[in-house]
């Protein structure tokens, strides 16, 4: 188990934790929110910080690669649902995010079988950032603020169909029949 596994095994712990903070009564609602935004921070910055350390030190292995895509959409998810129960977000933005996820896992799959790696893109990385700070800027829940919470609910979706068409654009030659 080396660093970059263990640093997306502790993001994988926080889920969880953003989720009892966000979600229940455990903490005072004026603190409860910016608690939360400091444990989704904190393990948004595990993801860059994993990958980097994994590159860098070539770290990289097989459970790295299989846990990090699955750590950062468990986060991304639970973060996402958290606010819509909240209404802090509308369900369609939502249901287009988890639609990309599952759309581009599937491929992946599909072209994994096929002995192919399809490797994140750029596009995929400005998704998961936008994605990030939409979700960080909702959790801070600060009133005046909501046409820049808008703008970038827009991007995240923008950036999150952008990604899908990417992927399936540039690795088309999976679904061809054979």
């Amino acid at each position: 188990m080396n660093l970059a596994n263990k640093l997306t095994f502790l993001r994988i712990f926080m889920i969880p934790i953003f989720l009892i903070i966000l979600l229940t009564n455990w903490i005072p609602d004026p603190n409860k929110r910016i608690f939360a935004l400091v444990i989704f921070a904190l393990a948004s910055l595990t993801d860059m910080l994993d990958g980097y350390i994994a590159r860098s030190r070539n770290m990289i292995t097989t459970l790295g690669k299989f846990l990090d895509p699955l750590a950062d959409k468990l986060l991304v998810t639970a973060a996402l649902i958290s606010l819509v129960e909240l209404r802090d977000l509308s369900a369609w933005v939502v249901i287009v995010i988890l639609s990309r996820e599952f759309i581009i896992t599937g491929f992946r799959l599909v072209a994994a079988s096929e002995g192919i790696v399809i490797s994140a893109s750029w596009w995929g990385k400005i998704k998961t950032i936008t994605q990030m700070f939409m979700i960080m800027l909702i959790l801070l829940n600060i009133s005046g603020i909501e046409i820049l919470e808008n703008i970038l609910i827009w991007l995240a979706v923008i950036f999150t169909v952008i990604s899908g068409v990417d992927y399936i654009v540039k690795n088309k030659s999976v679904l061809k029949e054979n």
